[in-house]
């Protein structure tokens, strides 16, 4: 049976919300897939003989601290896969980020209080990464499953992106093939069909359809499944 670990990192609580998904849906999709007892994968052929554990972090809203702390959990874990996670507060449901850009240009300070200056975030790294998830085949399970979903451009400036980029510029150093990327979730809204955010039950399918398409192309890899344009 093959073994394939994943991280899923979130964040602290941010200011103004009272139920952060980057939270609670990591640590649902790690109670879910360290169950034993769940057939998640049985119906997918697959899948079947794959052992998988989830690891989950949860990081501060800091510039300085929140790769540090991805990393280590990383280190400790061997993943194969990452997936961070954050809220984008403005978004209508899931935003599955393609790029991370070589940028911090944050117009509000951080959890510790702190606007760095603007500046890249590795002087030496390119002016971008692509995401490494496979794209196309998480927004087709997320059509089936009826989960508002889109492509984002980019994970703005802030602390989202800096940890985007620190991950993918990591993930391009090593030997070993691991896919890396970033999904932004939307505010909680228990609300039927509501015009903005999503339910804490649809999101944690959201992240479910991920972790089962990155482990897929994670055994199967196929340029088309990227989706960057």
């Amino acid at each position: 049976m093959q073994q394939i670990n994943i991280v899923i990192s979130g964040f602290t609580p941010y200011d103004g919300i009272d139920v952060n998904p980057a939270v609670l849906v990591p640590v649902a999709l790690a109670e879910y897939w360290n169950d034993p007892s769940q057939s998640v994968a049985l119906s997918d052929d697959l899948l079947q003989d794959v052992s998988m554990s989830v690891t989950t972090v949860t990081l501060p809203v800091s510039f300085a601290n929140a790769w540090p702390m991805l990393l280590n959990a990383i280190e400790q874990a061997n993943p194969d896969i990452v997936i961070a996670t954050g809220l984008k507060r403005s978004a209508r449901g899931v935003l599955l980020e393609r790029c991370a850009t070589n940028l911090m240009d944050a117009a509000k300070p951080d959890a510790d209080n702190v606007i760095p200056p603007r500046r890249p975030i590795n002087p030496e790294g390119p002016a971008a990464y692509w995401t490494r998830l496979p794209l196309r085949s998480i927004l087709r399970d997320f059509a089936k499953h009826e989960i508002p979903a889109a492509l984002s451009s980019d994970a703005g400036t802030f602390v989202c992106n800096s940890l985007f980029y620190h991950l993918l510029d990591w993930s391009a150093a090593q030997e070993k093939r691991i896919l890396s990327g970033f999904v932004s979730l939307p505010i909680v809204n228990e609300q039927p069909h509501p015009q903005h955010g999503l339910s804490i039950a649809q999101q944690i399918a959201a992240g479910n359809d991920v972790i089962r398409e990155s482990v897929r192309y994670y055994l199967q890899p196929s340029s088309s499944e990227i989706l960057l344009g």
